[in-house]
């Protein structure tokens, strides 16, 4: 399992590119739980926390798809270092300022949120560059997502230590200044100095033109739905059982169940269209997620928050490859970017109900919003199979160009095209 990891780490500057993106996108990664975690310790309510948080990923959203297409037209370093800075000082207000005004919290988290720099999509565009053949492209997709769960697993740990030592204002400030430095590392490395766009056809939606993109931005809305309610609703059942740090340690097991479940699908190829595999996985995610209804005692609910994390790296790896198949040319940090928006808007919507879900019904309604995300997620790839059997291109990995280079089809898939 291990080898096909170590033969991507080793290529020339893979492992930076990683690290370096995976830091740069802790304060990203972290703001929900951070952002609930400050306005709780300044006296706001649960909805409020909740709608700070619901603005912020509604800010992300609008901010990935138009800096991912300003990176396609502009280049990496001239977008995502003064973004990583912007959403930085963004944060840093909302910290130094407090909750006086609210006008001011909600224009700080909006400016984070907006600003915030696009380097997921940034490094997939990068890997083609850095890798060249098919198959390790496709690999680093799926450690790709098994690195973001290692920053899901750290990430809340992260937090919840800094807020027990200094307090949340603090681990917001650490945070975003740490985010920065990875974003500086990112854009001084030479593949993304050197990175340009393949030439694309000019059109005002464009990577939304693909119909099966659509297709797949819907269904993962509702999985960033299921993700930002958990955020809203772990804190709730860490304050019914007194303590604080259970709402790291559940954030933890999400994380790290979908690590082992990342590194086990991208350690072996697999053959059929990726379209079909997602809706079996995102029917095992949507599986994983209704027994946390049951809002059992603290090792139990660990137990079941790890057992809902294992289909989510999964699920992530394979849309990668479907977002690569349906994306038009030339659009590949912005496809991959509004795969991060509807994430964004997503888990935003997630928290904006969780919030009063608990006020109303208690923690268990909260966690049945995820439930219902999952239900919903795996409804949509059903009832839009046709459109995303139908790839939008057959792009292949050829040198010398961007988009062209990642692979139409998983290790061990035959399109039936030449390329």
């Amino acid at each position: 399992m291990a080898a096909g990891y170590l033969d991507i780490l080793r290529a020339r500057h893979a492992a930076r590119l990683l690290a370096g993106t995976l830091v740069g996108r802790l304060p990203n990664g972290t703001a929900h739980i951070a952002i609930v975690l400050f306005t709780r310790a300044e006296g706001g309510s649960y909805t409020l926390a909740g709608a700070l948080a619901a603005a912020y990923g509604l800010a992300t959203a609008v901010g990935q798809p138009l800096l991912g297409r300003a990176v396609d037209l502009y280049g990496q370093p001239r977008v995502q270092f003064p973004a990583a800075v912007v959403s930085a000082l963004g944060m840093a207000a909302l910290a130094l300022a407090g909750l006086g005004s609210l006008p001011v919290a909600y224009a700080a988290v909006v400016v984070a949120g907006v600003s915030t720099p696009p380097l997921e999509g940034g490094l997939r565009a990068l890997w083609p560059t850095v890798l060249g053949r098919e198959d390790r492209v496709h690999r680093a997709y799926a450690m790709d997502a098994v690195a973001q769960e290692i920053m899901f697993t750290v990430g809340p740990l992260l937090v919840t230590v800094l807020v027990s030592l200094w307090s949340p204002a603090a681990a917001l400030l650490v945070i975003n200044a740490i985010g920065v430095l990875g974003a500086l590392s990112v854009v001084l490395s030479e593949p993304s100095r050197t990175w340009c766009s393949a030439p694309r056809e000019a059109h005002w939606l464009g990577a939304l033109r693909s119909p099966g993109l659509l297709a797949l931005l819907g269904a993962f809305f509702f999985v960033g739905l299921a993700l930002g309610s958990i955020t809203v609703a772990g804190v709730a059942y860490a304050d019914d059982h007194g303590q604080e740090s259970v709402y790291g340690w559940l954030m933890a097991a999400l994380g790290l169940g979908a690590l082992v479940g990342g590194a086990v699908y991208g350690a072996r190829e697999w053959a059929g269209a990726p379209e079909r595999r997602l809706r079996v996985i995102v029917a095992l995610l949507a599986l994983g997620y209704l027994p946390l209804m049951l809002t059992p005692g603290v090792p139990a609910m660990t137990a079941l928050a790890a057992l809902a994390g294992v289909f989510l790296a999964p699920a992530i790896a394979c849309s990668f490859i479907v977002v690569d198949r349906h994306a038009p040319r030339g659009t590949v940090t912005e496809a991959f970017s509004w795969l991060v928006t509807t994430f964004g808007v997503g888990a935003a919507a997630g928290t904006a109900v969780a919030g009063p879900a608990v006020e109303i019904g208690g923690t268990a309604w909260s966690f049945a919003v995820a439930g219902a995300g999952g239900v919903a997620a795996l409804l949509v790839l059903l009832a839009t199979g046709r459109v995303l059997a139908v790839p939008g291109r057959t792009p292949a990995v050829v040198a010398g160009s961007e988009n062209d280079r990642n692979g139409a089809a998983e290790p061990g898939f035959s399109s039936g095209h030449k390329a």
